[in-house]
């Protein structure tokens, strides 16, 4: 019966279609969060596929962002910025006020709201941001009510901060920004601003509005070639009356009538492109739908999905991907995501993930040939910046396996001569011929330039993967090449960096000088931000590898950075040494999660202007959190991973309602791509432990719940074309699972440390049982 309920809201959609819902009726009938009332000075992010708009959520839109300097805010159609922003004034004979300090922020999934209580006026005013999902345009929303018992008249003056201007890196492709110009085109009622030197084009405008040239007062100083606007009318509303007023904002990097074009069908269609949006948030709100006892665990894991939505970028000419995080990575990782769409897989968007790979392999190729090289950063506009990470390649790989795992998608068999490319560079890597790669992986420690530890764990992690798609495409003797590669290297991952009195595997292996100057750099850092402790700690290192016998290379503990987990994270650790690994580093955390670095274990964190000036020394990121909720349920602690995601938990919505910073709680980017990987892996693939093989149809299911998840259940999980649905109870030593599956494929079922399996009516001794039917009841004896 479950699988009568998307034929049945398809039903419903289909005929919502022909008979759009007002704006407002719609909006307030979706799932909202409020912001915190000491974070209204902070950003929001309101996105489409083609644009986005950045400012604050009180209604400000200040020079924000470092990477293009003060320009990472306002509204940006990729690669070009359309606006630095745009507020409202609104003015009667008596008092004059400014939509830049608002009362309330809400986030939406499809967009932003910000409240108003204007009391000097008798207004209550909602300003809305929404973005069409396929569109070069944007949509803002005013809902004005008279709040007095009188009918009032004032007067509305949209101002936007027009700023044409290329996005980074485009001076490597001789892109010279111009002199912003404008003028009202009265056939549209719009207002058209072009850049002199380049064929960019803005649009906006509102419905009975015109040109204004009436003083600003809400004027603000900023930067640029870009000049501001105002568009105004006079509007009346008798006592308790509300009006909604739409705003249009559009543009185009290629000509005025592309901006033109879409002006006008946005002005035509809002609620109808209001509805399409959260029709398309439903389908990835019911797609692999997490439900436990703890709501607000339930809304992290559903808003991550959301927040990965909003980081999908449409660059016409470029590609179609994820980018890492807003507002200062508004482009392409390979590195990023090797992590963050193994979290999209695992949520059951497919087809982002899939439009990812092809957008990185594309931009690999350019930046790097044939050679297998799959390059780290690229800018919106195609420049590379960085054509590669030593970690970077092996992890996009191990992705690459997982998707084929998820999607049964046979066009992604066509990069296995990427991947065994792949293989050689990473390979090519080794300068001294010890098998190790030699260069930085995923932290770059100032100075070294030996081996680091997750790029070797990344590259077993490769091997296997490599060893399935050469199995998929029945070359066996290279799978079994592969197959041992993988087990020699996790022989010696456990054996040549594994470092007994640390009881923690090695940051990095070295010569003895080069341990000992890293470690004194270590401690003059740790100095810096005055942490006598870790000083104390870096001494007696120091004076350990000083006194030790050392020759050629060895392995050294030096940051404790959390790269030294990712031994756990890919399962290459020895069982003993994982666990004494997993418990030495409980020592380096706090109650948001683990530490980049092991040189802050205080409580609280250290203030964000320390964080940009010593490059995030202890600051607690999401991905090793998320890297160590995986490592521990890879290992069986199941209550302990979920321990390390509570953490992340305390972050969500701190400072961004519905949304999870880089950096927690709250510095870095406010919406981060990888935070799916650090939640949804652990989850779908560690605690309910699916395990898809849907090139043939098959489904291996090893559940491992926390204790805690007595009554959960995970519905509509996509495997290719099939659905699966799996809901557990759990009462003292037996479980009750409920797995139903949309066709007929092939499941596996294991429960380690089982005693008996009683499956539809049958008891059967141990903890494995194959079944291929559609609906099954099953309770496990432990």
């Amino acid at each position: 019966m479950k699988y009568i309920f998307p034929l049945l809201l398809i039903f419903l959609i289909s005929c919502q279609n022909d008979n759009p819902l007002n704006f407002y009726t719609q909006v307030n009938n979706l799932e909202k969060i409020e912001g915190k009332e000491e974070y209204m000075k902070s950003p929001f992010l309101s996105a489409g596929k083609r644009l986005y708009v950045v400012g604050h959520q009180n209604g400000s839109f200040p020079d924000l962002g470092w990477h293009v300097k003060g320009e990472m805010g306002g509204v940006w159609l990729h690669p070009i910025k359309l606006l630095d922003g745009y507020q409202v004034e609104i003015r009667n004979n008596k008092t004059q006020e400014c939509l830049t300090k608002a009362n309330q922020f809400f986030n939406y999934p499809i967009g932003s709201e910000q409240v108003f209580n204007l009391k000097s006026l008798g207004l209550n005013v909602s300003q809305f941001h929404f973005v069409p999902e396929n569109e070069n345009g944007l949509i803002i929303a005013y809902q004005i009510e008279n709040t007095l018992t009188k009918e009032t008249q004032f007067e509305f003056t949209f101002n936007a901060y027009i700023d044409l201007r290329p996005v980074w890196l485009a001076d490597s492709l001789n892109i010279e920004d111009g002199q912003d110009e404008g003028e009202w085109k009265k056939r549209w009622s719009a207002y058209l601003a072009k850049d002199k030197k380049n064929n960019w084009f803005t649009a906006f405008g509102g419905k009975s509005f015109e040109p204004s040239d009436s003083e600003n007062s809400c004027k603000v100083t900023r930067k640029g070639l870009g000049f501001d606007q105002a568009l105004s009318n006079s509007i009346n509303l008798k006592s308790g009356e509300k009006k909604t007023i739409y705003f249009i904002v559009s543009g185009s990097d290629e000509s005025e009538k592309s901006a033109i074009k879409t002006y006008n069908f946005l002005s035509k269609n809002v609620e109808q492109l209001l509805e399409d949006k959260i029709i398309n948030y439903r389908r990835i709100q019911q797609s692999n739908k997490l439900i436990t006892q703890d709501e607000g665990f339930n809304q992290m894991y559903r808003w991550l999905k959301y927040n990965s939505e909003w980081l999908m970028q449409d660059v016409p000419g470029i590609g179609t991907g994820l980018t890492a995080g807003s507002p200062d990575y508004p482009w392409w990782f390979g590195t990023d995501n090797g992590y963050a769409l193994q979290g999209l897989l695992a949520s059951g968007m497919h087809k982002q993930a899939l439009q990812t790979i092809e957008l990185i392999v594309d931009l690999s190729r350019k930046a790097n040939g044939e050679n297998g090289r799959i390059m780290h950063e690229a800018s919106t506009n195609g420049v590379i910046f960085n054509p590669g990470n030593l970690n970077t390649t092996p992890k996009f790989v191990s992705m690459l396996w997982k998707a084929f795992a998820w999607t049964g998608d046979k066009e992604l068999l066509g990069y296995y001569g990427l991947v065994k490319k792949s293989v050689e560079w990473l390979e090519s890597q080794d300068m001294d011929g010890n098998t190790y790669p030699d260069g930085a992986g995923m932290m770059e420690i100032h100075g070294l330039d030996s081996e680091m530890i997750d790029v070797v764990s990344y590259q077993y992690e490769m091997y296997l993967a490599a060893a399935n798609f050469a199995k998929v495409q029945n070359e066996n003797v290279l799978a079994d090449e592969y197959r041992v590669k993988a087990e020699n290297l996790k022989m010696k991952i456990n054996t040549d960096w594994w470092v007994p009195e640390f009881n923690s595997f090695a940051d990095f292996r070295s010569d003895k000088l080069q341990a000992i100057r890293l470690t004194e750099n270590a401690i003059i850092r740790a100095d810096s931000i005055e942490k006598p402790w870790s000083v104390e700690e870096l001494r007696n290192t120091l004076e350990t590898i000083q006194n030790q016998e050392i020759t050629g290379a060895s392995p050294f503990v030096v940051h404790h950075n959390w790269i030294v987990n990712t031994p756990m994270e890919v399962g290459a650790a020895d069982q003993e040494k994982a666990e004494k690994a997993l418990k030495t580093a409980e020592n380096y955390r706090n109650r948001f999660g683990m530490f980049v670095t092991g040189i802050d274990r205080d409580e609280q964190q250290e203030k964000a202007s320390k964080w940009k000036s010593f490059s995030y020394v202890g600051a607690v990121m999401t991905l090793p959190t998320g890297v160590q909720a995986i490592a521990e349920a890879k290992y069986g602690n199941a209550d302990k991973a979920l321990e390390y995601l509570k953490m992340l938990q305390h972050s969500f919505s701190y400072a961004l309602p519905g949304s999870m910073y880089e950096v927690s709680p709250d510095f870095g980017m406010m919406t981060q791509a990888w935070n799916s990987y650090a939640v949804a892996v652990p989850v779908v693939e560690e605690f309910f432990g699916i395990q898809p093989k849907a090139w043939k149809n098959e489904i291996v299911i090893k559940p491992n719940l926390p204790t805690t998840w007595t009554n959960v259940s995970l519905d509509n999980i996509k495997i290719e074309d099939n659905k699966l649905d799996i809901s557990a109870k759990r009462i003292d030593n037996v479980m009750e699972f409920r797995i139903s599956q949309m066709h007929n494929w092939k499941m596996v079922f294991e429960f380690q440390g089982a005693k008996h399996i009683i499956y539809d009516g049958n008891r059967i001794k141990g903890s494995k049982v194959e079944l291929y039917d559609r609906l099954h009841n099953l309770k496990v004896e432990f």
